[in-house]
Formats: C-alpha cells, structure tokens, sequence
C-alpha cells in the first residue's frame, strides 16, 4: 500500500510561482509512475501531468505545456510539480497519484492510477 501526501500548496497571484511535492510511503517509489491531477470547484478530475519511473520523460496536459513541470527524486520518493507562470483558471485542488508500471516505456491511463494523495489546494488570485 503507497501513501502519498502533498505539499505546497498555497495562495498566489497571478503569474506567480508555486512547487508541490509529493512525498511517497509504503511501497518502492521507483516502480510507480506519478502523475498530477487537479480538480477545479464543480468541476472534474483532470488530468496534468505525467513523469515515468526513471524521471527521463514527462508529459503534460495542452493547458500546462510549456508553464508546468514535473520531476521526481527517487532517491527522496519524491514527485515534484514546479508551477509558473500561473493563470487564476489553474485554481484548484491538486492531487499527486501512483500507477504500478512495469517498464519506463509504460505510461498509464487515468483509471491505472491506484493510489492518490489527499490533495493540496492552489488559489491563484488575478
């Protein structure tokens, strides 16, 4: 069983900058591949972000390309997700989750992701 819990969230104003963390306990951090998601008020859960198990290749949501970036430590079992350039649309609760991969090349769907933090709340005011 991994936990995940987040970290850094916060209150910015627009164009600002935030870094969450996710640290991860319970199982070998190494062969799972992290993802971030958010979820805005009334809405969804969307999908962010993604980095593979060795941290060589990430890839992100059209919405965050080029502003959002993800990395992990595994050394820390630890998943990053630096935050720039933020828009007041990017408020939301943020969620880091784990999905049991076998190969780096693997990259998994949504519904693979099996286990979830708690959630870090991001308010960017304009």
């Amino acid at each position: 069983q991994v936990q995940l819990v987040e970290s850094g969230g916060g209150l910015v104003q627009a164009g600002g900058s935030l870094r969450l963390s996710c640290v991860a306990s319970g199982g070998t951090f190494s062969r799972y591949s992290m993802g971030w998601f958010l979820q805005a008020p009334g809405k969804e859960r969307e999908f962010v972000g993604g980095v593979n198990l060795s941290g060589g290749s990430t890839y992100y949501a059209e919405s965050v390309r080029g502003r959002f970036t993800i990395s992990r430590d595994n050394a820390k079992n630890t998943v990053y997700l630096q935050m720039n350039s933020l828009k007041p649309e990017d408020t939301a609760v943020y969620y880091c989750a784990a999905a049991r991969v076998y190969s780096d090349n693997d990259w998994p769907l949504g519904f693979q992701y099996d286990y979830w933090g708690q959630g870090t709340q991001v308010t960017v005011s304009s």
